[in-house]
């Protein structure tokens, strides 16, 4: 499959880093309307770049376009993008509102081409053994989720310092804008509607508790820097869902079941193990055992990934997947449908300042396949 992307941003670096695992990718091109960086990577990689998204969609030889622009160019740059007949990956989110990522979906679904949105981590291992262990009843039926994607006092970190690979500073002012919510919960939301089935509803808060971020450039949005949410699934189960970057460092998950308790250290880890904590009875006390037992992680998961960063996850996982269901003729794992579920629940917890109230999902999918090598 012929690929090329378009935003030579931060994040690209870690997609490039990762795509020589996938032989089933050709990249083509890279494009961005700032063309110092699209030169840059154009040099690093050895890959011709394009002097504008009119020129890149002209390109015959492109089936694929992963979109790594700004998340307010999502919608715009994807549109474009299936309007040329172009299958997309997008960054998260598939699109700042609601109605445009609906659109984008109906619009992929009536040219017959395919779209769907990081982040991509249900592919992983850590989550690809999670799913096994729910499926093989290990802690009985699961009953309630605590999830935590907290990532400390950010912007009191040395965050201008933060460049990628190739010298690419992190994009500050574009994070505290779209806000840790919109940025992060995917992570652990597709892990849930992937295990559990779709979401419900959605009883969230969320807030901005530091309005001034100290930067050097004002921001024109002040979006939530913490948030916390309520999600009920298909399945009955119950998820907590905490976001911040205001809250001390942790990315944890629990399931809790019957007969004990599933966890996992970091959902940007493709390799964080999987611990089982078992209930047991004394007398009359019930409680957990104070030791664990690391249940093996299924595939091949690697120790490290070729790029440095405060995550270890493979990028174009994704990006493969999505290629393979083309050629392959078959439901992308990380459907369209899914995508744009995945996009509605995010959205009802960032909103939740606005709204203020239960939200009823609207969305739905239907159920996904495990990874071939996490089905024994």
């Amino acid at each position: 499959m012929r690929i090329a992307i378009v935003g030579c941003g931060f994040v690209a670096d870690y997609y490039l880093k990762t795509l020589p695992f996938h032989p089933n990718l050709e990249l083509v091109g890279v494009m961005d309307r700032d063309l110092a960086r699209a030169s840059i990577y154009s040099s690093h990689y050895s890959v011709p770049f394009y002097r504008s998204l009119e020129e890149l969609l002209e390109d015959d030889r492109v089936d694929l376009v992963v979109n790594l622009t700004n998340p307010s160019s999502h919608f715009s740059v994807s549109k474009a993008c299936l309007e040329a007949g172009k299958h997309v990956y997008s960054e998260k989110p598939l699109a700042m509102a609601l109605s445009e990522a609906q659109e984008l979906v109906g619009l992929a679904e009536r040219r017959g081409l395919l779209i769907t949105s990081a982040p991509c981590n249900l592919l992983g291992e850590t989550a690809q053994t999670l799913w096994k262990a729910l499926r093989e009843n290990v802690i009985g039926t699961a009953r309630l989720v605590y999830a935590e994607i907290d990532d400390g006092l950010l912007h009191r970190m040395a965050y201008k310092q933060w460049t990628n690979g190739i010298g690419i500073p992190w994009p500050y002012k574009d994070e505290f804008e779209v806000g840790c919510t919109l940025e992060h919960a995917g992570y652990y939301i597709s892990w849930l509607a992937a295990f559990f089935g779709p979401a419900q509803t959605v009883t969230a808060f969320s807030s901005c508790l530091i309005p001034d971020k100290q930067t050097d450039v004002p921001l024109a949005v002040n979006s939530p820097d913490f948030s916390v949410a309520c999600i009920k699934f298909a399945s009955g189960i119950v998820a907590r869902l905490t976001c911040s970057i205001i809250a001390p460092h942790n990315h944890g998950l629990q399931i809790i079941g019957d007969e004990g308790i599933l966890s996992t250290h970091d959902c940007w880890y493709y390799n964080s193990p999987v611990y089982i904590k078992r209930r047991i009875t004394i007398r009359r006390k019930t409680l957990e055992t104070p030791w664990k037992i690391k249940y093996p992680l299924v595939g091949k998961p690697k120790k490290r990934y070729p790029y440095k960063g405060a995550m270890q996850m493979d990028f174009c996982r994704g990006v493969a997947e999505l290629a393979s269901a083309i050629a392959e003729q078959r439901p992308c794992r990380l459907s369209a449908r899914f995508s744009l579920h995945i996009n509605e629940v995010v959205l009802a917890i960032h909103n939740a300042l606005e709204t203020g109230s239960p939200y009823k999902i609207t969305s739905s999918f239907d159920a996904i396949e495990p990874m071939p090598w996490a089905k024994s």
